[in-house]
């Protein structure tokens, strides 16, 4: 999101050393195109990926979320030029006993509630895990529906937790995804820190195919993070991979620990007020967020493993014999796409 708030803007593969090789070396030759060039990823260890924090938003409709998890965020936030005021408790932000938590968006103000241009015209709500959860590395994400319409603002992001003590950009900031309405098919994932904050952020935008929006379904939205590189997903499909050597000398200030966010803003810079044409209230819907110790792709017990340029890791042909070379290759759902975690870790 931007901050100071905070300004703007696989699965562990295990196989024979052949394999690996094989895979190095197509890795390398399929990453041109990329938004960034991809540096060899580090390798995995054997250990099972352990689940670190997990909200799947169950309780009764009208519940606030976990105040063991999450503390909620109050106020206004005249860095963005955003509009809304950010209420307590769950005025803006409740569960909605289906397990899903539900931020809203109002055109309102019960409370008189002051902004920095005067009376807040908006409420909202914003939540983040600051003294109960950090994470440093790993796969962090969370599976939304998000609103949409002119000057609506949904973020899933990150913040270093040494904020209080060197300040943003310093700190350093990772956006999982934004989206601005004026743009309803398209995400944004970008890198905040010192000499590449606000508009000069570091990142990449990826746009769902045949002028689909964001706001008719629900999303996955990923980042896997460990040191040196994160890469970018949205349902599996990884758009982009960020390492140093895209900073252009500048100080990488992301391998440290970060807490989570998720807001719902209404108006600002980038995304421009909302107008005639904004459907309000609008709500951000999420069904969970989840951050594990592994940034392997995809988890989970069986499936296709997305890759560069959202290519699957493919076996050669279809086969089976071990050492079989591996390849990225276009996703087809065939069988040689398919993968499994052995019981020992493999």
């Amino acid at each position: 999101m931007d901050s100071p708030r905070l300004s703007r803007r696989s699965r562990r593969l295990f196989l024979s050393l052949a394999s690996v090789l094989a895979l190095t070396s197509l890795t390398t030759g399929l990453a041109q195109g990329a938004p960034a060039p991809a540096a060899e990823a580090p390798a995995r260890t054997a250990a099972a990926a352990a689940v670190t924090f997990s909200d799947e938003f169950d309780g009764p409709a009208g519940a606030a979320v976990d105040g063991g998890k999450w503390q909620i965020e109050t106020g206004d936030n005249v860095n963005n030029h955003e509009r809304q005021y950010y209420t307590a408790g769950n005025r803006n932000a409740a569960l909605d006993g289906q397990g899903h938590l539900v931020i809203t968006a109002r055109k309102e103000n019960p409370g008189n509630y002051q902004c920095w241009y005067g009376r807040c015209e908006y409420t909202s709500a914003r939540l983040n895990t600051a003294g109960k959860f950090t994470t440093t590395y790993g796969r962090v994400e969370a599976r939304m529906k998000i609103p949409r319409g002119q000057g609506i603002w949904p973020a899933f992001w990150m913040l270093g937790n040494d904020i209080g003590q060197v300040g943003w950009p310093n700190s350093g900031e990772i956006d999982i995804m934004e989206n601005v309405g004026f743009e309803p098919g398209t995400v944004h994932g970008t890198l905040h820190g010192p000499g590449y904050s606000g508009s000069d952020g570091i990142g990449a935008g990826y746009s769902l195919p045949g002028g689909q929006a964001f706001a008719d379904a629900f999303h996955t939205f990923a980042v896997d993070w460990s040191p040196n590189a994160i890469t970018w997903s949205v349902d599996g499909t990884v758009y982009q991979r960020r390492t140093p050597a895209d900073l252009g000398g500048r100080q990488w200030v992301f391998n440290k620990p970060f807490f989570v966010i998720l807001n719902l803003a209404v108006g600002g810079y980038w995304p421009g007020d909302p107008d005639g044409s904004t459907p309000l209230p609008q709500q951000l819907v999420v069904d969970y967020v989840r951050v594990s110790s592994d940034s392997g792709q995809p988890g989970g017990g069986g499936g296709p493993i997305s890759g560069l340029g959202g290519k699957c890791v493919d076996v050669a042909a279809g086969g089976t014999a071990n050492g079989t070379a591996v390849q990225l290759y276009d996703c087809n759902g065939t069988a040689a796409q398919q993968w499994s975690v052995g019981g020992d870790g493999t």
